[in-house]
This record gives C-alpha cells, sequence and structure tokens, in this order.
C-alpha cells in the first residue's frame, strides 16, 4: 500500500452510527424510487429528499460541495438515461422508456453513508433493461466476494469481467471511495483493474467502510462533462446506469449499510 493512502479503520461504535446513517439513506432512496414515474421532474425528486433527509435527521452530503460548476445545487444527483453521474436535479419531465440513476448520500450523528439505484419508467427496451440488470449484478459481485484478506484487485477484475461478457463498458474515470466522518475518504475504490490499483492494491480488513459504485455504460467507456459543469455523460449518449452501496468489512465477509 502506497503510504500516502492514509485508510482509516473504523471500530464496532462507528459502523453502528454508519449503519443508522444508511438507514435514512436506504429510506429516502426508497421513497423516491417509489415516486419515479413519467411527467414526475427530478427537482419534485429532489425536493421530496431534502424534506425526508430534514424529518430524518439527516444532513444532506451534496449540496454545496464545491465544483468546476459551482457548488452542486441538489440534495441528490439524478441522471437521465445517457447521464452517467452529478446530473443537477431540474424541471426535466423523466419519460416512459427512460432510466433514472439516483445518488444520495446523508450524515447523521456525525457519520455518513452513500448510496445510489437506477430506476426504470417501462416501457424499457430489453437491452437497456439488461444493462440495469447487469449494474445491478456487478454490485451484487462485489458484496458475495468482499471478506477480510482479499485483494479488491480480484473483486473489481470479476466485476469487470461480468459487465465485458454481457457487452457493456465500465467507466474508468469515476470510482468508488472509502467513507467514514466525510464522504470521501482513502481508498479509491475503482470497479475494473487499473494500473494504478494495481500499485496500490486494497487488502480488505475488518473495519474498512467502502462505498463501492459501479456506472456501467451501454457503449464505450468514455465520458465527457456537460457544459453545467457537473453533470457527466456517456461520449456517445448511449445510456448509463449506476449503483451503490456502503459496505463495512467485517468477520467472514460484508455488512451492506444501506440495503
Amino acid at each position: 500500500m502506497a503510504e500516502d493512502v492514509a485508510i482509516k479503520l473504523k471500530s464496532g461504535r462507528e459502523i453502528e452510527l454508519m449503519r443508522r446513517a444508511g438507514a435514512v439513506v436506504r429510506e429516502v432512496l426508497q421513497r423516491l424510487g417509489e415516486m419515479v414515474a413519467p411527467g414526475v421532474t427530478t427537482a419534485e425528486l429532489d425536493a421530496e429528499a431534502e424534506r425526508l433527509t430534514h424529518e430524518l435527521g439527516g444532513e444532506a452530503l451534496f449540496k454545496g460541495v464545491p465544483g468546476r460548476g459551482g457548488p452542486f445545487p441538489g440534495t441528490i444527483c439524478a441522471s437521465i438515461d445517457e447521464q452517467v453521474v452529478h446530473g443537477i436535479p431540474s424541471e426535466r419531465p423523466i419519460g416512459p422508456g427512460q432510466i433514472v440513476s439516483i445518488d444520495y448520500g446523508c450524515r447523521l450523528d456525525g457519520y455518513c453513508a452513500d448510496a445510489a439505484a437506477t430506476f426504470m419508467v417501462a416501457p424499457v427496451p430489453a437491452r437497456v433493461e439488461e444493462l440495469v440488470a447487469t449494474t445491478r449484478r456487478v454490485l451484487e459481485i462485489a458484496v458475495e466476494m468482499a471478506r477480510p484478506g482479499i485483494l479488491w484487485s480480484r473483486i473489481a477484475a470479476e466485476m469487470e469481467k461480468y459487465a465485458s461478457s454481457r457487452g457493456f463498458a465500465v467507466v474508468r474515470e469515476f470510482v468508488g471511495h472509502g467513507i467514514g466522518r466525510d464522504m470521501h475518504e482513502d481508498p479509491k475504490v475503482p470497479n475494473l483493474v487499473s494500473e494504478e490499483l494495481l500499485k496500490r492494491d486494497i487488502l480488505l480488513e475488518e473495519g474498512l467502510v467502502i462505498a463501492v459504485e459501479p456506472m456501467i455504460n451501454m457503449g464505450t467507456h468514455e465520458v465527457v462533462l456537460a457544459p453545467d459543469g457537473w453533470t457527466v455523460v456517456t461520449r456517445d449518449r448511449k445510456p448509463s446506469a449506476h449503483f451503490e452501496h456502503t459496505l463495512a468489512v467485517v468477520a467472514g465477509g460484508v455488512e451492506v449499510l444501506t440495503a
């Protein structure tokens, strides 16, 4: 492990606090998933996320985060179709046949949790359904394989292998991350085996808490930044799906803190 990577292992007490934050994340994402329908705007989803976050005593993680496009204005990231991640909530209505990826995180009692899910608005083309199912499965592979003593590169290789076997491409520029008191902590957690990972592989050990978030594209893995300075879109404008959970490495495996 490179000396400049400072991984902060969490105690049982800290994991319990993150589990409580994860429960808020789970409830908010579940509520937003129920709302996704033709004609609903991503601004309406954002307003409900903000309302429910306050009701549950949490603090939204994304709102106000500095970036090239200025402070992020939303409680959630809401990305439609070719938008990969960091979509800004707007008055754009969701339409039939679209997919909506919602990323949401909160802090509760000083500790964070983060998760994402892609929701489909029927009727969705069969290949897009397969994209969503594949991305969900890629995250499940990580959950099933993760345990103390395994190198992350072994897991990342299987994640990429599965996506590629279905004819899809793993986004390279955006990866998962450590999480705890801060939304983003060391280490970076890629969804494929990169040169950087091979140089700085991650040995999973009890107390490590990471947010694993595969983003899978229907076409090329390449992405570009939209003019708003936040929204990332696929270069070929084909759809992308995104799933994420916050995972705590525990004896014998992992606990999904946001499930």
